[in-house]
């Protein structure tokens, strides 16, 4: 049987690519979609190696619905790989957002890895009746999950919590021999950047004094999208760590990667990259 590998979020962005490019090194892909629509298509694209799963990361009964699917196609072997990917984002300065809009950003980006993770952990080893080699776990975060950026509070909030957790687990799983590794993408040309979140202030901060900072943040935040990473260059770097045999626990990939990780994570002050931002953002 085929390596296999579970992929959260495939429809469209980082998860296809990962798709297209683990299907292509001869894996048998599991990739869980919200929408029919999405799962008849992609079944179409792409060979039969690759079984679409209905699945909402925020609801538990679909999640289980899922890895029992999984789970029978597998026959008792170990699952590979699970990438957790599904994600959104919910943009707005944070006193003119509600608490629940928060609440949903961490429902999907956290809250919905956890319960995902939780249900595919025996079929990556933690079940010692399984055959094969203990799988491994990849973690999408961002760059953000270690910078803070204004008007983007509850997603670096939700890839913080995702890191702090990842690091947690992976030395939790050390029993198991199931490694978990950290990959933090910056800027990547996806559908992300056409997304209301990434075009549109919120109504709620239309009529703030935020409003003319957020229409200039969205404005360089898309031509960064514009200038960012092709997805299928990230897709094949992820392919490759996931494939080290010791891969390291973080990885930080970025087009531009002085300007976008080592300048603003290593090198400026807080304080600096604080006036900085005044500055830019007005």
């Amino acid at each position: 049987m085929n390596e296999t590998i579970l992929i959260t979020g495939v429809s469209t962005g980082i998860g296809y690519h990962l798709t297209k490019q683990f299907l292509t090194k001869g894996y048998r892909v599991f990739g869980t979609v919200r929408k029919q629509i999405d799962a008849d298509r992609l079944s179409e694209e792409f060979t039969a190696d690759f079984t679409p799963l209905i699945m909402d990361v925020t609801k538990s009964d679909e999640i289980e619905k899922a890895v029992k699917i999984v789970s029978k196609e597998l026959n008792g072997t170990v699952l590979t790989g699970l990438i957790n990917n599904a994600g959104i984002a919910v943009t707005g300065a944070l006193a003119t957002l509600t608490t629940d809009e928060y609440r949903q950003q961490f429902e999907v980006n956290f809250f919905g890895l956890v319960e995902v993770t939780r249900q595919v952990l025996p079929l990556l080893g933690t079940d010692r009746s399984r055959i094969g080699k203990p799988g491994k776990i990849i973690n999408i975060s961002s760059n953000v999950g270690q910078i803070g950026l204004p008007f983007v509070g509850p997603y670096c909030a939700s890839k913080h919590a995702v890191e702090g957790l990842s690091h947690s687990l992976r030395r939790e799983l050390l029993m198991y021999g199931i490694d978990v590794i950290i990959i933090g993408p910056a800027a990547i040309k996806t559908p992300i950047w056409e997304k209301e979140s990434a075009t549109t202030i919120p109504d709620s901060a239309r009529n703030s004094d935020y409003a003319k900072s957020m229409g200039i943040f969205q404005s360089l935040f898309r031509k960064d999208g514009e200038r960012g990473m092709e997805p299928d260059k990230l897709a094949r770097l992820i392919s490759e760590i996931f494939e080290k045999r010791k891969p390291k626990t973080r990885y930080a990939l970025a087009q531009h990667k002085f300007k976008e990780w080592i300048m603003p994570r290593f090198i400026l002050p807080d304080r600096v990259l604080d006036n900085m931002m005044r500055k830019i953002y007005k």
